[in-house]
């Protein structure tokens, strides 16, 4: 099991979560996430870690961007 934080940037309401928690559990191996709107995080839970491009495309779908 891994947990990673990642901070995205332009999530600043509850369609914003749910379009960033809909497109990231599409990635193969999310168990779960969780996303922080006042710290601008999103937490996702996975079988193994998961490669960042996957996530940051994952994102970049949702219409929002993966920050370092």
């Amino acid at each position: 099991m891994a947990t990673t934080t990642y901070r995205v940037e332009g999530m600043t309401c509850d369609h914003c979560v749910h379009a960033v928690t809909t497109e990231l559990l599409l990635v193969p191996g999310v168990e779960a996430v969780r996303v922080d709107l006042g710290e601008g995080t999103v937490e996702v839970v996975s079988a193994e870690p998961l490669s960042e491009d996957d996530v940051r495309d994952a994102v970049d779908e949702a219409g929002y961007t993966l920050t370092a």
